[in-house]
This record gives structure tokens, sequence and C-alpha cells, in this order.
């Protein structure tokens, strides 16, 4: 497929590189509000609005404002904003000084900012997707300088879900670039809030993932990029949310469109979705990290038997966190105990996988039970939530 880089840092736009490389209904929360772990009031379960209290809040302006299929167009925007220091709710984690093969870097590293624009191929035409870029820095900010002391880091690609904006996760993936790992985050078409939402357009999103996968690692590879040398092409993982999982885990496990790039998955209230086509978990399956809060629902968000199905079909490795009386949004964009868990173990599962740090498997077992908030199992099988996905 055909890849146009832009990167825009500041006030600047810089061309980079030139490559190759249906379920129905909206799954947004509504009003219905719950009480989260680690917080003393009702969290809203209502899709956070961009200006995100919980991480940086992103300026560029909404894509895919036309209702038609293809091709996209989209302008781009300015960089996504981050502040400094660890989000509420993060938890340090190593120690560790160097970022060699089975080790971490040191913990709590500086996050900086920047996006970039792919044009990719898709089934229906061309996209224009904007992407939000997390990385380890020196110091937090915009266009800030890359640490590169303790790369090259792993590169995880972030999938937001539908009706919402990809800053409205910031609290997690901060928590990953703060630990080490570099973070893309397309901004997939017809996808964030805005009169241009338009569900169907989910079918071209695995192809416009797969192109985000090529754009950073042809920065990485040029000499005067952003990410110059600082991502390890060979170490690739996908995480995403409600639809935005549905797509990672199309990316990694579908026949349809399956990303041999990707190392890793983890899956946050997603599904196996037929309107991809192809089948789910013939053709191999990385490692599968699959977290799903247990009072969600299919009317406000992703029905749990979605989860245990697609966790009960895949093969081993695979670790199940059930999250305790947890709703569909509050766990990934509210500070609380159950984001702390998901940020604790799916930093853990990364590194066990991507660095090849097998004890944090170890850690990641006792972090992931946690009593009230959540539990978590690598059993072959679990008990069916019941009911259809």
């Amino acid at each position: 497929m055909a890849v146009l880089l832009v990167l825009v840092v500041g006030a600047g736009t810089y061309l980079l590189a030139k490559g190759s490389p249906g379920k129905t209904g909206g799954r947004v929360a509504t009003g219905t509000s719950t009480s989260a772990p680690g917080t003393s009031a009702p969290v809203a379960t209502t899709a956070p609005a961009a200006s995100s209290t919980s991480g940086p809040t992103s300026t560029t302006a909404s894509p895919g404002t036309s209702t038609t299929r293809a091709p996209v167009t989209t302008t781009t925007g300015a960089p996504v904003t981050s502040t400094t220091g660890p989000p509420t709710g993060s938890t340090t984690r190593s120690t560790a000084t160097t970022a060699a093969r089975g080790t971490a870097p040191p913990s709590g590293l500086a996050v900086g900012t920047a996006t970039m624009q792919v044009t990719a191929s898709t089934p229906h035409g061309t996209a224009a997707v904007p992407v939000a870029i997390y990385y380890p820095a020196v110091s937090s900010g915009a266009g800030a300088m890359p640490d590169h002391a303790g790369g090259p880091y792993p590169l995880v690609i972030f999938s937001q879900g539908f009706g919402e904006y990809p800053s409205a996760y910031a609290i997690l993936m901060e928590a990953w670039a703060q630990a080490g790992f570099v973070v893309a985050a397309p901004t997939y078409t017809h996808t964030d809030p805005g009169p241009g939402l338009y569900r169907p357009d989910i079918v071209d999103h695995p192809a416009e993932l797969s192109a985000t996968i090529t754009a950073v690692l042809q920065d990485d590879r040029s000499s005067g990029g952003l990410l110059s040398g600082l991502v390890d092409p060979s170490e690739v993982a996908v995480a995403g949310q409600s639809d935005g999982g549905d797509v990672s885990l199309a990316a990694a496990v579908n026949t349809c469109c399956r990303d041999t790039r990707i190392k890793a998955a983890v899956i946050l209230s997603g599904a196996e979705y037929s309107v991809f086509g192809g089948s789910y978990f013939t053709d191999g399956s990385p490692p599968l990290l699959v977290t799903q809060g247990n009072d969600d629902s299919a009317f406000l968000g992703n029905a749990p038997v979605c989860s245990t199905n697609l966790y009960n079909a895949a093969p081993a490795p695979k670790y199940y966190v059930d999250l305790l009386g947890a709703t569909h949004l509050p766990p990934y964009t509210e500070a609380n105990g159950w984001e702390r868990v998901v940020a604790r173990v799916s930093t853990e599962f990364l590194d066990a996988y991507l660095r090849h740090d097998r004890a944090e498997l170890g850690r990641m077992m006792q972090d992931g039970n946690v009593a009230g908030v959540a539990t978590i199992t690598s059993a072959p099988q679990v008990p069916s939530a019941g009911g259809t996905c």
C-alpha cells in the first residue's frame, strides 16, 4: 500500500518519507455512572470530551466530517500536548537503568508528543489518518527531544473506540510511554466525535492500522525523522478499546488482514467482529491480553460475553483480566483502581513479550489480582458470560 507521511511538530510540517508497506449499533457509553475503585465520587461513563483532564489534549481538527466513504480527507492539526510527570494512578515499575533486551528502561520517563499524517490505501479508497505519537523524551512536551539513551523502544499502536478521541485514553498511553514504549494512536476515519461518524467504515481500519506501523517504522529508519533510531522495528504490539479492540484483534489474528509484524495484542473490551470476514485464530496468534468490565453491556458498550468468547477461542499464551463492577470506559479513560490495574498489567505484559523479560509475567499475575477490583487468569477457558455478542 502507498503511504505518505507528514510529521507536525510545533508550527512546522515536514514530509518524512514515501514507501510501501458488521456488528450493529454504536458502542458508546451513555449517561449512566458508577463508583470506580479508588475514587470518592461516581465516575460518569459518558464519553470524555477532547479536552480530557487525565492526559494530553489533542487540538487537531476532527477528521472525517464528510459522510462519503472514500476518499477520506482531513486537515493536519496541532501537536498533541503532554503534561509533565506520571498521570494520576500510574505506578513506578522498574529500577533498571538500561533498555537492553530483557530489561526495562528507567521508570517515569518524560513523554514527548507529535502528530504524524499518514495517507493509506484501504479497501474503499485513500484515507488520510492523523496519528498522535507519545514517546520517551528528555523532557515533556510537543516535539521534545527523544530520549535515545534507553532505546530503541518497542512500538505500540493504540486504536480508539467508536465515538472517542484518541486523547481520551491519554492516561494509558502516557503510562506506556513513561515505561519505555513508543505509542502511536491513529484517528481512524469517521470514528472520532462529530457529524462524520460512520461505523461501517471500521472495515477500512485494519489497513489504516498497518499503514501506521509502516509510517512509524519508515520515520525510525530515516536520518532526519523525529523518531529516527528510536523504535525497535522487530517489537510491535497493538492495543485497542471497544471497536478499537475489534480492529486490533483483526489485525493481529484474523486472516482478513493479519499483520505478521504484530508480536503481542492487548484487547480492552473488544470482540471478534464478523464484518471483517476472514477467520480468527486459524493462522496462529501472538500473545494475547484481554480485559473486560463485568458490568459492561451490549447496550452501553461491549457485552462481557464478547471478551470471554474471544479469549476462549484463542491459543495460549493468553491472559484474561476481569474488572469487577466496571462498565465500558472508566477502566481506560479515568484515574481509578481499574485503570491502575490495566496500566500496570498491560505494561508488564508488553515487557514480557516485547522485551522478553518473562519475570514480568509473575508480577503481572500478582498485580492483576486486587480484592474487589480485578482478577486475572491464564486458564485455557474462562466461564462464558452468557448471552450473545
